[in-house]
């Protein structure tokens, strides 16, 4: 696998880093997603033609464009203030993602974080959890925040989550309580 640096321009004007990747497990079909400082990897069969590849970033950055413009539309505003909150205090600013709203309660999670893909970097959050104190609902989203730099329950993705967040144990042991009262499982290691 070979990688090479470009960037692509959005209709704002926006400029994202792209890092081109060919890869051989990759037979017809470019892969993209966001990484965590926000730039983009772009992974390419071995055999892409160098031709194709204006095109291909110009189709990308029109997805990213629209992406973009349905998390604007998406995002709760006083969610997406608190995740930017916790993101400046917790992870010194050093999380991206695209956006963080309100759903429907989920059957078996509190929160949930997409990697990859066309909807990469969309949090969501249940709305079971408003009403809980707020270093609870602190703790759901710097643990989809950390999803950003780790993308499952890794060692690395707990030390970095324990560290950051310092009423991580507190939080989940609230959590706990509250699903053993309600009688339902809860093993966020799922």
């Amino acid at each position: 696998m070979t990688d090479s640096n470009t960037s692509i321009t959005l209709p704002t004007g926006e400029s994202l880093a792209v890092t081109l990747r060919r890869d051989k497990r990759l037979k017809k079909t470019a892969r993209w997603q966001r990484e965590p400082d926000g730039s983009l990897l772009v992974r390419i069969p071995s055999r892409f033609p160098k031709k194709n590849i204006p095109t291909l970033l110009d189709n990308i950055a029109g997805q990213v464009n629209r992406q973009k413009q349905k998390a604007t539309r998406r995002t709760d505003e006083e969610l997406q203030a608190r995740a930017g909150y916790i993101n400046r205090t917790y992870f010194n600013g050093k999380i991206q993602w695209e956006a963080i709203r309100w759903v429907k309660p989920m059957k078996t999670r509190l929160g949930s974080c997409t990697s990859g893909g066309p909807t990469d970097g969309h949090i969501r959050i249940s709305e079971e959890i408003r009403p809980w104190p707020q270093w609870v609902v602190d703790y759901v989203i710097a643990h989809e925040l950390a999803h950003r730099l780790h993308p499952n329950h890794s060692l690395e993705f707990w030390r970095t989550l324990e560290t950051a967040y310092p009423q991580t144990e507190r939080a989940r042991g609230f959590i706990k309580g509250v699903m053993f009262a309600q009688g339902r499982s809860w093993d966020e290691d799922d």
